[in-house]
C-alpha cells in the first residue's frame, strides 16, 4: 500500500468513525487554523479541509503546471510571454485535507498534534514546486511552463505535521514541521489572507519566508505561541539535525491587541535559506562532468554528499544565504470594515556555511549546482503593503489591496536598470476582489490583480507586467 493511500484511507476511516458516533460527545472546538466546522470532530480528532478550483486569464504568462501549488504564475515572472486561459488551483485557498487531535491530560493542558496535507484539484496531484522546475531543466525561457520555488515540494504531509502540548493559560508548545510565526502574521495581517491569485506576498514566499519562500514552513522546528491577555507571543527554533549552527532558523514575535487595534512585531534568521532555479540548457549538459569519475588506482574519494551521478530529473541550480529580516505589521478592525498594513525588512547574506554540489533540499530534490559568492554586498530587500475588507452585506466582502518591493543596489559599481539583476529595482501590485458567500462552507469569488516589475527586478524579463482575472469557487469542511 502506497503512503498515499494509506493516508486517504485514515481519513476516510476518520470520517466514518464520525458518522458512527451516534451517542458521542460533544465535539471539541475546532484547532486553531483549521478551516472547518466541529460536524467532522469525533473524540477531539478532526477531519478538515479545502478545495478551491476556478477559471484564470493572464495577459502574460506561461502553461499551466500540474504540481504547481497555484497552477499558473499569476505574478509576472521572467518567463511570462503570452496570454493564458486556464482551470486553476488553489486561488483563494490552498486546497488541503488534514487531521488534527486536541486530547486532554492534566489541569488545562492537552496533547495536540496536526497532518496537513496539500494537492492540486485540477490535476489531482500533490502540491510539488520543485517537481514543476525540474520538469524545466534545459528549457528556454520562451518554451517553459509554470514553475517557481516554494516550501510544498511533494512532501506527504507538506502543510505541517507536528505534535506537543498546549495550555491555555501557558501557551502551545509543538514539535515538527511548522508554519512560521513569520508566515502567521503574513496570513494575518494581509488583505487577501495571503491567497496565490491576488497577493504579492502570497504567491510569492520571499516575505513569508524571510527572503526565501522554501523557509515558510520549517521541518525539524519546535514552536511556541501564547496569548496572555492582551500580548500575544510566539517563537520557533529549526534544528539542523547535527552539531554547528548551519542551517538553523530562529524567529520571535511579540504583539498586542488594543481594541479593535492589533498590531505584531517579527523578527527571522535563517542560516543557509536555499533559493532554487531550473537548470539552464548548459548546466543539464554539463551534468554527467559532476559524476564521480570511473574507478582509479588508488581509488577517488567519493563525493562527500553521496551523490554520484546527478539526474536532470531531481536536479536543480540553487543561490544560498544567510538571511536576517524585521517586520511590523498591523489591523484595525471595525463593524464593516478592516484596515490592514506591513513593512518587512531582508537582508541577504553571504552564507557563514556554504553548501557543497550534491546536497539536498526540501523533498529530496538535489543542488547540482550551488552558488554561495551571490551577496558578496549585502542585498536589501523592502516589501511593504496596504489594503481593506469591507463587508458590503452580511454575506459579500470586497477585498482591495497594494503590495510593493524595493530592492537595494548591492552591485559593485551602482545602477538602476535592468542590466543587472542586483541593480536597483522596483515591483508593484494592486488587486481587488470579491467574495460571496452561498452557504456557511461553499463561496464563490472573482477578482484581478496587476503586477509589474522595473529596473534590476525587470533583468532577463520577457514583458515586464501582466494583470490575471481569476474567478472561482471553494468548498471548506
Amino acid at each position: 500500500m502506497t503512503p498515499i493511500r494509506a493516508c486517504l484511507i485514515t481519513a476516510s476511516l476518520a470520517a466514518a468513525g464520525v458518522a458512527q458516533a451516534q451517542t458521542a460527545a460533544k465535539p471539541a472546538p475546532s484547532p486553531s487554523g483549521a478551516p472547518g466546522e466541529t460536524s467532522l470532530t469525533w473524540n477531539g480528532i478532526t477531519l478538515y479541509g479545502i478545495v478551491d478550483i476556478g477559471l484564470q486569464y493572464q495577459t502574460h504568462g506561461v502553461p499551466i503546471s500540474d504540481y504547481f501549488p497555484a497552477g499558473t504564475e499569476s505574478i509576472i515572472q521572467k518567463n511570462s510571454n503570452h496570454s493564458v486561459t486556464a482551470v486553476t488551483p488553489n486561488n483563494w485557498s490552498q486546497s488541503r485535507i488534514g487531521l488534527s487531535g486536541n486530547e486532554p491530560i492534566a489541569g488545562d493542558w492537552s496533547g495536540v498534534f496536526r497532518l496537513e496535507t496539500f494537492f492540486n484539484p485540477q490535476s489531482g496531484d500533490l502540491s510539488d514546486a520543485l517537481k514543476s522546475q525540474v520538469l524545466n531543466n534545459g528549457r528556454a525561457l520562451t518554451a517553459q511552463s509554470t514553475n517557481v520555488d516554494s516550501s510544498v515540494a511533494g512532501q506527504l504531509f507538506a502543510g505541517a505535521a507536528y505534535a506537543g502540548f498546549s495550555s491555555k493559560t501557558l501557551g502551545t508548545f509543538t514539535f515538527g514541521r511548522h508554519v512560521t510565526p513569520l508566515a502567521d502574521g503574513i496570513a494575518k495581517y494581509d488583505p487577501m489572507s495571503a491567497s496565490q491569485a491576488f497577493s504579492l506576498i502570497g504567491f510569492s514566499g520571499t516575505a513569508a519566508g524571510g527572503g526565501d519562500t522554501e523557509d515558510r514552513r520549517l521541518d525539524q522546528s519546535v514552536k511556541y505561541t501564547a496569548k496572555y491577555n492582551l500580548v500575544h507571543l510566539g517563537a520557533l527554533y529549526q534544528f539542523n539535525g547535527a552539531s554547528g549552527g548551519a542551517n538553523t532558523a530562529v524567529q520571535a514575535t511579540v504583539g498586542a491587541d488594543f481594541g479593535g487595534l492589533s498590531v505584531d512585531a517579527y523578527y527571522a534568521k535563517k542560516k543557509g535559506a536555499v533559493a532554487t532555479a531550473p537548470l539552464s540548457a548548459a548546466q543539464v549538459q554539463g551534468l554527467p562532468a559532476l559524476c564521480n569519475p570511473a574507478p582509479t588506482v588508488p581509488p577517488t574519494p567519493p563525493n562527500p554528499n553521496g551523490a554520484q551521478c546527478y539526474s536532470s530529473s531531481n536536479s536543480l541550480a540553487s543561490t544560498i544565504s544567510d538571511n536576517t529580516t524585521v517586520a511590523i505589521m498591523g489591523l484595525y478592525s471595525l463593524p464593516t470594515l478592516k484596515l490592514f498594513a506591513g513593512y518587512e525588512h531582508i537582508k541577504f547574506a553571504n552564507p557563514d556555511s556554504p553548501l557543497s554540489p550534491g546536497a539536498l533540499t526540501i523533498g529530496g530534490y538535489q543542488l547540482a549546482y550551488v552558488n554561495n559568492d551571490a551577496y558578496a554586498i549585502n542585498k536589501i530587500l523592502k516589501v511593504f503593503w496596504g489594503g481593506l475588507k469591507y463587508t458590503v452585506v452580511p454575506d459579500f466582502d470586497l477585498v482591495a489591496a497594494f503590495y510593493g518591493y524595493k530592492q537595494d543596489n548591492f552591485s559593485a559599481k551602482s545602477c538602476s536598470d535592468t542590466s543587472k539583476s542586483s541593480c536597483s529595482g522596483t515591483e508593484s501590485a494592486f488587486s481587488i476582489v470579491g467574495d460571496y458567500r452561498m452557504s456557511k462552507r461553499f463561496d464563490a469569488y472573482i477578482g484581478t490583480f496587476y503586477t509589474g516589475v522595473k529596473d534590476g527586478l525587470a533583468n532577463g524579463f520577457l514583458n515586464k507586467s501582466t494583470v490575471t482575472t481569476t474567478a472561482g469557487v471553494r468548498f471548506r469542511f
